[in-house]
């Protein structure tokens, strides 16, 4: 299965959420056993039919989504990591943050501050952009009167947030969680705002991290990789598996199916007719019986 079909399905939608978690790796080419390697994950596609792809790195470098995306036209949408900046400041492309991100410094900071009430105040506000985006996106409206009427709610909201920050961010001491939180929300706020030009942006990028769980509830049950090998291998199946979830395909079924019509396959055409979206599910059914070897 060319896997790279998937990178490229990802890049032809308008947006790619990127994140990453770590894992570990026996055997890496001049590394110690118990260096810190990563899975990168990307997740793009076409709205309709969305994808997500699990990429083994030996690094969290900058060089690797900016190696990912190059040539990208369009947004992406990233926690605050640095490491995602020089990819933002390529042309032709909208960086856009993550109020998840941003709330959770303050859900943190709510927990042990002694200043928990301002905490809960700026949870309350982040939750109002939350409340907004949720109430439009169920009238399904079109997306030119989407986005008008999202900015007409948000704008007021986050004008007071922006208020309500530049007085408090003075009188907290900026090595506490609430100053942390504070100021991570400050330096990333013209990303934060960004969410409001495109309909396909939302102020999350909670999609991506939903994609990354499976991968975080694996490696708690297997810890380590054996090898480089066996973690880009780990990784082709989990972009396999949750894209075929993504698009409503059983995953099981789908694996079955695949790996039946592999060995006759021998160009571009035969592998994308087995990609998730183009499967026919009906088809599905004649591998729902019997042990997969």
């Amino acid at each position: 299965m060319r896997v790279q079909l998937l990178r490229q399905q990802i890049r032809s939608g308008p947006v790619v959420g990127i994140d990453e978690t770590t894992v570990k790796v026996m055997n890496e080419p001049g590394r110690a056993n118990t260096s810190q390697s990563y899975i990168w994950v990307f997740l793009g596609g076409q709205p309709q039919h969305p994808v997500v792809e699990y990429q083994y790195y030996p690094t969290r470098s900058g060089s690797v989504p900016l190696s990912y995306l190059k040539d990208y036209q369009g947004h992406i949408q990233t926690d605050g990591y640095e490491g995602y900046g020089q990819l933002g400041r390529q042309p032709g492309i909208v960086h856009s943050g993550c109020w998840a991100h941003a709330r959770r410094k303050f859900f943190e900071a709510r927990v042990v501050s002694k200043q928990a009430g301002s905490a809960e105040e700026a949870l309350a506000r982040i939750d109002r952009l939350f409340r907004v985006e949720r109430e439009l996106r169920d009238q399904g409206l079109a997306r030119e009167v989407f986005v008008q009427r999202r900015r007409e709610g948000v704008t007021p909201i986050l004008e007071n947030l922006r208020s309500w920050l530049e007085n408090w961010q003075p009188q907290v001491p900026p090595s506490t969680l609430l100053g942390k939180a504070i100021r991570y929300t400050m330096e990333e706020w013209p990303k934060l705002s960004r969410y409001l030009d495109s309909p396909y942006l939302r102020p999350y990028n909670n999609a991506c991290e939903r994609a990354i769980r499976p991968f975080v509830i694996g490696r708690n049950n297997c810890k380590i990789f054996g090898s480089p090998a066996g973690a880009t291998a780990s990784a082709a199946w989990y972009s396999l598996i949750e894209s075929s979830k993504l698009n409503g395909v059983e995953p099981y079924l789908y694996l079955r199916c695949i790996l039946s019509r592999l060995p006759e396959s021998t160009g571009p055409d035969d592998y994308r007719a087995l990609l998730p979206w183009n499967i026919d599910k009906s088809q599905l059914l004649d591998f729902d019986a019997g042990p997969l070897f």
